[in-house]
């Protein structure tokens, strides 16, 4: 008998009991980090949310803000608190969480670090949709938030239809998606520079990202939307671990291959297209989440809710950069996620290029 699964009678072999043992270790710390991981970055979710709501042109004290959520404190800070900056950082705090979420499913599901909705031209048919809908029928607050995710599906499903093979290959799905995102933004730009100037500010406002102005109106469909989300994209996640193995290994394990794959990227589809719907198109949000996420736990798959907090803490640290960099101006919070990712994008092309796979 093999001695790596056997030894004597009623004596397990100490080599499969060390290998065992190990095994136990290591998932073990892997679940320790990733609880330790996951608690810290809900401390600082909750540290940049507070920020957020403590400073602004009125300065109030983070007991006058605990207060006022509580039900109490004055007139001007309930108004400053509850109706100015309380919804504005609840929607920054969520559509970062989506966005991370949805770039984690694609990147893992599609094994492609470029295979997020912000580069595969999902957020393009948000945007192109949207944009129609704000310069082309006047459409503004919830239909245009519908508009923005119908634009989404409505992207996914073409390109999904043009990424067929007799399955979808990741690498043939991020191409397709390349190409049809370039041919929305082109039709993006054709709307803006056709329309008038003033409809045109406010739609390119929307679409680098933003959340000047927004209120409980964008809010409760938002939260409703992702309550309605988040736990079956969680569930459909149990077969990341399968599909990552390969098609022809997923199946011998009994996953049902496609219905899997298209379950993940109809969830990660409609996070991304509700997130764009309430903040537009903020860039690279869903590029970036999940490769910080998995650098914090190694060796633990997709890391769902790593990346979601990730995600958030992105967009509420954007937000608060883009209000007070400078005194001034504020800027949309699309353009400081630009900045932090577009150098991530040049460098993951270069390393890829350094290892010859940058064709």
């Amino acid at each position: 008998m093999n001695g790596l699964t056997a030894g004597t009678a009623g004596h397990p072999d100490p080599r499969l009991a060390a290998a065992v043992a190990d095994v136990v270790r290591a998932r073990r710390a892997g679940r320790t980090r990733t609880v330790a991981v996951c608690g810290a970055l809900t401390g600082a979710v909750l540290a940049a949310f507070c920020v957020s709501l403590t400073f602004g042109d009125l300065y109030v004290p983070l007991g006058d803000v605990v207060a006022t959520l509580a039900g109490g404190g004055d007139g001007g800070s309930r108004f400053v608190i509850l109706d100015l900056r309380l919804p504005r950082a609840l929607i920054g705090l969520l559509v970062g969480a989506a966005f991370g979420l949805s770039g984690a499913v694609f990147q893992t599901l599609l094994r492609n670090p470029l295979a997020s909705p912000d580069v595969i031209g999902i957020s393009s048919g948000a945007g192109a949709a949207g944009v129609l809908a704000a310069v082309g029928f006047g459409a503004s607050g919830f239909v245009l938030s519908a508009c923005a995710l119908l634009g989404a599906v409505a992207a996914a499903t073409a390109i999904y239809a043009l990424a067929w093979r007799d399955g979808v290959a990741g690498y043939r799905l991020v191409l397709v998606g390349i190409g049809i995102g370039a041919a929305l933004s082109s039709m993006i730009s054709h709307l803006l520079t056709s329309s008038d100037v003033a409809d045109a500010q406010n739609a390119l406002a929307w679409l680098t990202g933003s959340l000047n102005g927004r209120s409980w109106e964008q809010l409760r469909p938002l939260v409703v939307a992702l309550a309605l989300l988040v736990p079956p994209t969680f569930l459909a996640a149990r077969s990341l671990g399968t599909l990552q193995l390969g098609d022809d290994m997923a199946v011998g394990l009994g996953t049902r291959v496609e219905r899997a794959r298209l379950a993940l990227l109809a969830c990660a589809v409609a996070l991304a297209g509700v997130a764009t719907a309430a903040a537009g198109p903020v860039a690279f949000v869903a590029f970036v989440s999940a490769p910080i996420a998995r650098r914090l736990v190694p060796r633990q798959g997709a890391a769902l809710l790593p990346a979601a907090l990730t995600g958030a803490l992105i967009v509420l640290v954007a937000d608060f950069a883009a209000q007070h960099l400078l005194d001034s101006v504020q800027f949309p919070v699309g353009v400081v996620t630009g900045v932090i990712g577009a150098p991530y994008l040049l460098w993951l092309l270069a390393r890829a290029n350094r290892a010859g796979r940058g064709g």
